[in-house]
């Protein structure tokens, strides 16, 4: 079974390998995950299905294999949609004639499908679970051949790519159909990691027959059209991180709809169509029938999340009424939850161990706490100690009974004047107007909210933020306002909103701001930040604008100044002018004073 992504072939699993994946995360770019991480679940599958021609694990990973295979048997088979579209799927049922559990994993969108994270699903097995994971339709590398023909990889499944629409919510009926017949569950329970998270969403609230007892839904996502499109702003590089990202070329991997659909997202063109795709794949879109079926769920996600914006999650969160738990942590994208997936990692994978025991309690009735906890649990940027580039003491950790608990308080900072000698305006207590800012807009400054998707806040759940010089941001295409050293620091704890008057020289403009904590030596780190994409302007008008930043749990330490920034373009971003030169007019207005309105906890 040698498909990994380069074709290379299996070889032997090492320490090095491990460290690696612990130290640095599953991904090695954006659209790339590590090789290493790949070679541990091939080794992981070869060995458990006879295929490896020579011993490939570690000692610990090789005894993982020999007692899942004592205690149940593995199977590999294909499951057939309702139109005949073959699934690649993988089984372990345990040696039982006790009904067990069966927990069903759609996989991830990676060319790897359901291979990735075969080490959970042994660590399922020995948990008590018989496990089904597949490959949703689509998913998975599909290699040319000099022919001009393809062959697939065994985890690649047949179809073209859904994006967790109705086919995907009928294959998962079908798989628990298969589920049923094969295992003879005692419950069925639903575990995914972000496609597949929202898949095991969206097949919850649409089975027919309301067969899940229970979801994991890990870096998923609420509501897709706004993880598109919001504030009127295209969220470009993630889309096209997952277009790159599906195993094979785009003409193989989606039908003519969904291409004409993603490319009118590129472009900026139809996007009711676009969004009201998006809408059809929300699991927001679905809470009454969620609510209604009391579907027990558990959500884990980051702060910095590139893909899914954390405020998406959150609506959603707040709107179930069902038994519900949501960790925040910081970083990105399936950063804290990919090692404790793929490797034993020297230790307890928190948002892997806590997904575990919540599918316990709600699955085997275990009586661990799970009843108790609360329903909220945020990870505070960056409150950790490090030493030598590694974590010696976790973050802090805030349990909260509701979202609605984490802010107790809020803090009006009113945006103002420059001072004397100072290019900077200032963030004070009181409504100043009378002012303008002006810059640039169109090119990308130094002001960015991440280097690359995905990776930048990899780097950060593992205690390497990244450090800003703000000396470096050109004044001439961002505006900036700071406070004063903050003696006490500030608990952020939630939403931050910003209001302020624009105007153009164009027709249309982005904005994009950033909250920045900077440091007595001015260098900073990012807080949160958010896009906003204002239309239909006239020349001279002034329009005033408020929109909301992505929610942050962050402590500001004593003597740290606050910085706001708002710029006209992010690498993440669509923009307004496409990269043309504008002049952007920040103002206060009298009546409706530039200000922003920080959530304390």
């Amino acid at each position: 079974m040698s498909h990994s992504q380069d074709d290379n072939p299996i070889t032997p699993v090492t320490p090095a390998q491990l460290d690696r994946i612990a130290g640095q995360g599953i991904y090695a770019s954006p659209t790339s995950v590590d090789p290493a991480a790949v070679n541990v679940a091939e080794a992981l599958v070869a060995t458990l299905n006879g295929t490896a021609e020579a011993p490939l694990l570690t000692p610990e990973l090789q005894k993982l294999t020999e007692q899942v295979r004592q205690k149940a048997v593995i199977g590999f088979p294909r499951i057939t949609a309702d139109d005949g579209v073959r699934l690649s799927a993988h089984t372990i049922k345990l040696n039982t004639s006790e009904p067990r559990p069966v927990v069903i994993v759609p996989s991830g969108w990676t060319p790897f499908g359901w291979v990735l994270f075969e080490y959970a699903y042994l660590q399922l097995a020995l948990r008590g679970y018989h496990v089904l994971a597949y490959t949703p339709r689509g998913i998975g590398l599909t290699a040319p051949l000099p022919d001009g023909s393809f062959i697939d990889a065994p985890w690649t499944s047949g179809g073209t790519i859904d994006v967790a629409g109705p086919l995907d919510w009928a294959d998962g009926s079908t798989v628990i159909d298969y589920a049923q017949q094969h295992f003879d569950p005692s419950r069925i329970v639903f575990l995914g990691e972000s496609y597949g998270s929202g898949i095991s969403q969206l097949v919850a609230a649409h089975d027919p027959a309301a067969r899940v007892d229970a979801v994991v839904a890990l870096s998923t996502w609420g509501d897709l059209a706004d993880s598109l499109c919001q504030n009127e702003t295209r969220h470009l590089a993630a889309v096209k991180a997952l277009i790159a990202f599906t195993g094979g070329p785009v003409e193989r991997k989606f039908d003519p709809a969904t291409q004409q659909i993603l490319t009118d997202f590129e472009k900026g063109e139809n996007l009711d169509e676009v969004v009201a795709w998006g809408k059809e794949r929300s699991p927001s879109s679905y809470v009454d029938q969620t609510n209604a079926r009391g579907i027990p769920t558990f959500f884990s996600n980051t702060w910095h999340e590139t893909l899914f914006p954390v405020n998406t999650v959150v609506e959603h969160f707040e709107r179930l009424t069902v038994p519900k738990h949501l960790n925040l942590w910081i970083g990105d994208h399936a950063a804290p939850e990919g090692p404790g997936l793929t490797i034993p990692s020297g230790g307890p994978n928190l948002p892997v161990e806590e997904a575990f025991a919540w599918l316990d309690h709600h699955a085997l009735g275990a009586d661990n706490g799970v009843g108790g906890w609360p329903a909220v649990n945020s990870q505070i940027m960056f409150t950790y100690k490090t030493a030598d580039d590694a974590i010696t003491e976790p973050a802090v950790r805030e349990p909260r009974d509701s979202w609605s608990d984490v802010t107790t308080s809020t803090e009006t900072w009113y945006l103002t004047t420059t001072g004397a000698g100072r290019q900077d305006g200032g963030l004070g207590t009181a409504p100043e107007s009378g002012w303008k800012s002006e810059f640039t807009a169109g090119e990308l400054t130094e002001a960015t909210a991440v280097d690359a998707v995905i990776t930048t806040g990899q780097a950060e759940w593992k205690g390497k933020p990244k450090a800003y010089t703000t000396g470096t941001f050109d004044r001439r295409r961002l505006a900036v306002w700071s406070s004063g050293p903050l003696q006490a620091g500030r608990r952020i704890r939630g939403i931050p909103e910003l209001r302020l008057t624009v105007r153009s020289s164009a027709t249309a403009t982005t904005l994009v701001a950033y909250l920045f904590d900077v440091a007595p030596d001015d260098t900073a780190r990012i807080i949160t930040h958010e896009p906003l994409t204002v239309s239909e302007l006239s020349p001279g008008e002034d329009r005033t604008v408020a929109w909301r930043l992505q929610a942050a749990g962050y402590d500001l330490a004593a003597n740290h100044r606050l910085m706001l920034v708002v710029n006209g373009r992010d690498q993440l971003y669509s923009d307004a002018g496409n990269g043309a030169r504008s002049t952007t007019t920040i103002t206060s207005a009298e009546d409706t004073a530039a200000r922003l309105v920080l959530p304390l906890g």
